[in-house]
C-alpha cells in the first residue's frame, strides 16, 4: 500500500506541534521550525537522522516495533496517534490492520435480526449502530426518535459525517457543534489509516473535502482519535437539552461496526427528557 503521503503528513504534523520544551530539549535561538527539528526527533527517538528523515518521507514500510514505539514516545504520541501509526505501518507492509476486506462501498443492508432484537431490547436508552463509512445502520426505537433531526424523512442513508458537515440542523443538535466537528474528523482520520481501502471511507472524504472548507482544514490537521466513552450535550428538537454520556462497543461480528448507547444520569433532567422522548416516540409510531 503506498501511503507514503498520508505517513508524511501525518508524522510532519505531530512533529510541528511539539515544543522543545514539551519534549524536554533546550529551546535556543534563531529556531526556522514551528516545532522539533528533525534532528531532535530522532535523537529522543534513538535513530540516525538519516533514517528518521526517511520514515518522515513516508518510508514506513519495514520500522520495527522498536522503532514505532520509540517515535511514539519521541513524538508524545496518545493511544489514539500510536494505534494510528501502527496501522499505518502495516499498511505500509501491505498487512490488514483489521481484518476487514479489501472490498467496495456497498449501501448498507438490514442490521441482523438477534442485532436488531438486542437493540429492541434496549428501551431506556439510546443505542444505534455505525460502520466505519459513518453510516447509520441499526437504531432502537428510542435511537430512530433521538436522532430524528439525522435520518430526516429517510431516502440516503443516514451518515453522522455528512449531517455534521452539509445540514444546517446540526448546529442546532448539537450545542457543541465545533467539538463535534473536531472528534468526527478525528475518527474518520483514524478510520482511514485502520482501512486505506476503503472505497466507502475515500468517497466521503473526498465528499466532504469538495462541499466543507471546514473539513477540509480539519482533515488536513490529521488529528486522530477513538470515541470510547463520554459525555455529549445535546439539543432535541422535542425535549430540548440533554446531557448524555456514551459507551462505544465493537461489534467482533461485524467488523469496522460499532455500537453506541447512551444513556442520562439517573433522576436527571435528562434522564427525564429520555423518558418523555420515548412516550413520544410511542405515540409517533406508525400503526
Amino acid at each position: 500500500m503506498d501511503n507514503r503521503a498520508e505517513v508524511r503528513e501525518f508524522l510532519m504534523t505531530r512533529r510541528a506541534r511539539l515544543t522543545p520544551e514539551a519534549a524536554g530539549l533546550p529551546a535556543g535561538t534563531h529556531r526556522r521550525v514551528t516545532g522539533l527539528r528533525r534532528s531532535e526527533v530522532a535523537a529522543l527517538a534513538g535513530v540516525s537522522v538519516e533514517y528518521y528523515a526517511k520514515l518522515e518521507r513516508g518510508a514506513l514500510g519495514g520500522a520495527s516495533a522498536a522503532v514505532l514505539d520509540a517515535l511514539s514516545r519521541a513524538l508524545h504520541l496518545d493511544d489514539a496517534e500510536h494505534a494510528h501509526l501502527l496501522d499505518l505501518a502495516r499498511a505500509a507492509d501491505g498487512i490488514p490492520s483489521s481484518g476487514r476486506s479489501r472490498r467496495r462501498a456497498a449501501r448498507p443492508g438490514p442490521p441482523r435480526s438477534s442485532l436488531q432484537w438486542a437493540l429492541d431490547s434496549m428501551t431506556d436508552s439510546v443505542a444505534v449502530v455505525r460502520d466505519q463509512r459513518q453510516d447509520l445502520v441499526a437504531t432502537n426505537a428510542l435511537g430512530r426518535a433521538f436522532y430524528s433531526p439525522l435520518i430526516g424523512d429517510g431516502g440516503r442513508t443516514p451518515n453522522f459525517a455528512r449531517f455534521q458537515f452539509l445540514d444546517p440542523a446540526a448546529r442546532e443538535f448539537y450545542p457543541e457543534w465545533d467539538r463535534f466537528a473536531q472528534m468526527c474528523v478525528a475518527i474518520i482520520r483514524a478510520e482511514a489509516g485502520r482501512d486505506p481501502h476503503d472505497k466507502g471511507i475515500q468517497d466521503l472524504v473526498g465528499e466532504l473535502s469538495t462541499r466543507s472548507e471546514l473539513f477540509r482544514r480539519l482533515w488536513a490537521a490529521h488529528d486522530v482519535r477513538t470515541h470510547g466513552s463520554g459525555t455529549k450535550r445535546f439539543r432535541h428538537p422535542v425535549v430540548g437539552e440533554l446531557t448524555l454520556v456514551y459507551e462505544e462497543f465493537a461489534l467482533t461480528a461485524e467488523p469496522g461496526q460499532v455500537m453506541l448507547v447512551y444513556t442520562a444520569e439517573p433522576g436527571s433532567p435528562s434522564a427525564e427528557g429520555l423518558r418523555l422522548l420515548a412516550s413520544w416516540s410511542a405515540e409517533h409510531a406508525p400503526a
